[in-house]
């Protein structure tokens, strides 16, 4: 049997405002994942400054579709992303083997 998961579906590796520019529509869905705040250096100085939030927050507001973000709920994240809806959601982070207890907000537009 042959399922096909992931038909229609594209993947690129671009920047993310490339990556937006090219694919806005407003049937368009946007999944965001950015780096954590004050984890901005951890794929790379150069990759995502902490300026690029505001970029975000400003490019989000202006796209023709909807978008999803996931991101550690801290106060300067809520503060640049005030325009959009937050949902806060409780995990468990485990990445050192322990579970520590966190905070994370799914923030969304349009």
């Amino acid at each position: 049997m042959h399922i096909a998961l992931l038909s229609g579906v594209v993947l690129e590796n671009l920047d993310w405002q490339a990556f937006i520019d090219r694919y806005d529509r407003p049937e368009t869905l946007f999944y965001l994942d950015p780096p954590y705040w004050g984890s901005e250096d951890d794929y790379g100085k150069t990759l995502f400054g902490r300026d690029q939030f505001a970029l975000m927050a400003d490019r989000l507001g202006r796209i023709k579709g909807r978008f999803i973000m996931s991101i550690n709920d801290v106060p300067q994240i809520r503060e640049i992303f005030i325009a959009f809806d937050f949902r806060e959601v409780g995990l468990t982070y485990s990445i050192s083997g322990k579970g520590t207890a966190a905070k994370e907000l799914i923030i969304t537009g349009r």
